[in-house]
C-alpha cells in the first residue's frame, strides 16, 4: 500500500510551488499548474536554468483561475505583491517552448514591468489559451499545459532517501524534495523500494488514473536552492550521474505520466498499481 503525502501545484512554469491537501486532477494535470510563463520580449520561456530567482517568486491562483497573485520572496520588502485579473480575451502572442512553437495570452503591462524589474530582465507574462492543444510524447501521450513534456511528475520519499544516502556518503549535505518540483509525493510499502515509481505503468489515485510516459531526466534546475534562488553547487547532477544515467543520455530521476482519467485527488489517497512494467533505465 502507497499513499500521497504531498500534492504540489506550480501555477507560473519556473517560480515556486504550493502544496496542497486537495486538487483537482484535469487532462492536463493539476489544475492550473504550469498555465502561465514567464518569457523574453521575443518569447523565448524563462527557466530557472538562467534564471534562478524565479524560484523567489510564489505564484497563487484562485480556484477559478481569474485571479493570479505574484507574491516577491527575496526577503528586501521591495517589490511586495501583485495580484492579477486574468485575461484570456486578450490577443495572442508566439511563445516558444524548448524550440517548439505555441501561443500564450499576454497578461498585460503591469505584469510585465513588476516581472522585468525583479528578474532584471525584460520579460512577460502569458497564460495558456483555451485552444491550446499540445500532446506530449511518451509511452502514455497526454495532454499538458506549459510543463516541461508530461503533465505530471510522480516522486516517492524513498527514491528521494537513497539519493540522499549516496550524497552523505560523499559528503554532500541531504537535499529536499523541492529541488525536484514534482507533483505528487508518494511513500510507504511498493514506495519503500527507491525508484517503484520507473516501474509503474497504471496507477490509479481516488477516482483518476495515470498513465506512464517516461523517466524524468534532469537538468541544471535541481542545482538551484528553491529558498535561495540561486544555485548551490554541482549536487544532485553529480552523484545522480553514478548511478542514475539513462542509455538514451542524461541523468533521470522520477517519473512523467500522463492524465488517462481525470478525478480529485487528496493527501492520504491511497495509491493503486494497477500495471507494472520494466525499468528504462
Amino acid at each position: 500500500m502507497a499513499n500521497v503525502v504531498d500534492l504540489i501545484c506550480y501555477p507560473v512554469k519556473g517560480c515556486a510551488g504550493t502544496s496542497m491537501s486537495d486538487a483537482l486532477l484535469t487532462p492536463a494535470g493539476l489544475a492550473h499548474d504550469r498555465s502561465f510563463m514567464v518569457i523574453s520580449e521575443d518569447g523565448i520561456f524563462r527557466t530557472q536554468r538562467r534564471h534562478p530567482r524565479l524560484a523567489l517568486i510564489r505564484p497563487a491562483v484562485s480556484t477559478d483561475g481569474t485571479r493570479l497573485t505574484l507574491d516577491a520572496a527575496d526577503g528586501t520588502g521591495r517589490f511586495g505583491t501583485l495580484c492579477l485579473d486574468v485575461t484570456t480575451s486578450a490577443p495572442r502572442r508566439d511563445v516558444d517552448l524548448f524550440g517548439t512553437a505555441f501561443q500564450g495570452i499576454d497578461q498585460g503591462d503591469e505584469a510585465a514591468a513588476w516581472l522585468s524589474e525583479f528578474l532584471g530582465t525584460p520579460s512577460r507574462l502569458v497564460r495558456v489559451p483555451p485552444e491550446h492543444d499540445r500532446i506530449t510524447d511518451g509511452l502514455t501521450p497526454g495532454p499538458s499545459g506549459y510543463a516541461d513534456s508530461s503533465a505530471v511528475h510522480l516522486l516517492s520519499r524513498a527514491s528521494l532517501a537513497l539519493l540522499n544516502q549516496r550524497l552523505a556518503e560523499r559528503g554532500a549535505p541531504a537535499l529536499p524534495m523541492n529541488r525536484f518540483r514534482p507533483n505528487i509525493v508518494v511513500d510507504s510499502d511498493w514506495a519503500a523500494l527507491p525508484h517503484a515509481e520507473d516501474r509503474a505503468r497504471r496507477i490509479s489515485i481516488g477516482g483518476a488514473e495515470l498513465g506512464y510516459a517516461k523517466l524524468a531526466v534532469r537538468c541544471a534546475v535541481t542545482l538551484v536552492g528553491q529558498e535561495a534562488g540561486a544555485r548551490r553547487g554541482p549536487e544532485p547532477l553529480r552523484t545522480l550521474a553514478t548511478y542514475r544515467r539513462a542509455a538514451s543520455g542524461g541523468v533521470v530521476f522520477g517519473a512523467k505520466f500522463s492524465v488517462i482519467t481525470p478525478g480529485k485527488l487528496s493527501v492520504g489517497d491511497e495509491v493503486v498499481i494497477q500495471e507494472w512494467g520494466e525499468a528504462e533505465l
